[in-house]
């Protein structure tokens, strides 16, 4: 739903750090026909332009860093620039729906809307995706571990931004846990924190040779912090949790402890096949798998890897062993679809990470940018008719 226009004219006082590119660079950057165009524009003469900015699919508004980075771009060229968001931050917006409009000098703005895209179109997107996973699941918490699979620290800036974003709607819509934390220091701010959360990759495990050394490692290091634990590194799953359990009975009480299921899609999790998948899902979700299901989402519920089934198989394995308040962590490829399946399969997760809320169809993530005005006048290419402001429709 659309909100009254809101206009950002912020302040030089307020700008943030220096943005990238700076100044001397954006030349580099940009789209050659667009500064072409700027040295057109200067020698026949400066006008005041509107530019309307949209997706070509639906999207949450993720707007806020493409805009205060526009701002300050303005800003350091000493002139300003009147941005109108249409839409506050993680509402829905529609296929075309324009989200922003800018309107500002032509020689100021022109060529900076290459980059200006680059910040908007995957953060929509990745808004969109995330608030889809926080609504499927609302009482998971979610921590965001994308940064590995982001193309530089610009991308996952962006991307953690983007997570922060879906969260923030669906903690609003739906009193969603959300994603309460994400893997890196410099990005935690966008989740209330100081640092990233994380305890050990496998690396650890490997190093330590066994999952209940490096557990000891791990909380001889850090005493004070929950003692979270991949178990999929030997292939031994349910056998290695339950020996890090009673080796920390303490923590497995006060909850403390969590087993982190990491299990890749080649293989089963120690002790399932497909017939006792069925089984685990008959005792504990049997309408999960009573309806029709793709191919995929099939193999989310009781196939190899991080299943809905195999999930079920640890909590049934801890609470048969005594350790009901010992959490699970789950990971490896939650996508929004397979979030949805864990829904459906009231898979007993405590928390997900996840960096599949990133686009995984990058075509989807191109943002547009239409001139709709110069000097005041409406004025678009022939079809985009419906980026023109309602009240300018009928000028045409």
């Amino acid at each position: 739903m659309a909100h009254p226009a809101n206009t950002v004219a912020k302040p030089a006082a307020q700008k943030a750090v220096q943005p990238w590119p700076p100044e001397n660079q954006v030349a580099l950057w940009t789209d050659k026909y667009f500064s072409r165009t700027q040295q057109v524009v200067q020698r026949f003469g400066d006008a005041e332009v509107t530019y309307a900015v949209f997706m070509r699919r639906p999207v949450l508004a993720a707007t806020r860093m493409a805009c205060d980075w526009l701002q300050t771009m303005v800003q350091d060229r000493g002139q300003t620039v009147a941005i109108e968001q249409v839409f506050q931050e993680g509402d829905w917006v529609g296929a075309g729906e324009p989200m922003v409009y800018i309107t500002g000098s032509f020689v100021t703005l022109v060529d900076l809307e290459t980059l200006l895209l680059q910040k908007l179109g995957a953060a929509c997107v990745a808004a969109y995706n995330a608030h889809a996973m926080c609504e499927q699941l609302p009482q998971v918490a979610f921590l965001a571990m994308d940064a590995r699979h982001c193309a530089g620290t610009e991308m996952a800036e962006l991307m953690a931004y983007a997570a922060s974003v879906g969260s923030k709607a669906a903690q609003r819509s739906s009193g969603a846990k959300g994603f309460v934390g994400n893997a890196t220091d410099a990005t935690a701010h966008f989740f209330g924190a100081s640092s990233g959360k994380g305890t050990m990759p496998h690396a650890l495990i490997g190093y330590a040779g066994s999952t209940l050394r490096a557990a000891q490692m791990f909380h001889e290091t850090f005493p004070d912090q929950d003692l979270i634990v991949l178990v999929d590194y030997f292939g031994r799953e349910l056998t290695d949790a339950l020996e890090v359990c009673h080796a920390f009975p303490e923590l497995a009480a006060k909850g403390r402890l969590g087993m982190r299921l990491d299990t890749h899609g080649g293989r089963y999790i120690e002790g399932l096949d497909t017939q006792s998948s069925y089984d685990i899902l008959e005792r504990n979700a049997p309408k999960a798998i009573r309806g029709y299901r793709t191919e995929t989402e099939l193999r989310h519920l009781i196939g190899t890897g991080v299943s809905a089934a195999a999930v079920w198989h640890m909590r049934e394995a801890l609470d048969r062993a005594g350790f009901p308040n010992v959490k699970i962590i789950a990971s490896s490829g939650f996508s929004a679809s397979k979030c949805k399946v864990m829904a459906d399969a009231r898979a007993p997760i405590d928390v997900i990470g996840t960096g599949s809320y990133l686009p995984s169809n990058w075509g989807e993530t191109y943002a547009t940018a239409d001139i709709v005005a110069y000097d005041g006048q409406p004025r678009v290419k022939v079809g985009r008719e419906f980026l023109l402001k309602r009240n300018e429709d009928d000028i045409l």
